[in-house]
């Protein structure tokens, strides 16, 4: 089980507004900021946005070592797309949009979308009778 994650990014403001709105969005609670972050709780688990000194400028690129996404259950097929549909008015763009909702496979149901900054999320719906 993961305890947390950390999220390094350029613009705090900016993730807030895709990425933060997301985890508040899928169950996620407001923990705690502080000048150059804040963090995120769901149930033992948090996620922390960052963007202290610390941070090596340069846009983030999914693609390179490193983590790729986060793929997050976000209910039925329905609720995917809804979900989806909203975070496009938050600063994300839906990727695979031609093969989007089966990116993943035909029995795979998700919804693969990136924010300004180019961080992936995948929303993966629950297979029907779970």
């Amino acid at each position: 089980m993961l305890h947390h994650l950390e999220l390094w990014v350029q613009d705090l403001e900016t993730s807030e507004k895709s990425l933060g709105w997301l985890l508040l969005h899928l169950g996620f609670e407001l923990e705690s900021r502080w000048n150059a972050g804040v963090s995120y709780r769901h149930g033992d688990f948090y996620i922390v946005l960052e963007s202290g000194p610390d941070v090596v400028p340069g846009a983030h690129e999914r693609t390179r070592a490193g983590l790729n996404h986060l793929a997050f259950q976000a209910g039925s097929p329905q609720q995917v797309e809804e979900l989806a549909a909203d975070a496009l008015a938050h600063g994300f763009t839906l990727l695979f949009a031609d093969r989007h909702p089966y990116a993943g496979g035909r029995q795979h149901y998700a919804a693969y979308l990136a924010d300004e900054a180019g961080f992936e999320v995948e929303l993966v719906a629950s297979a029907p009778g779970s």
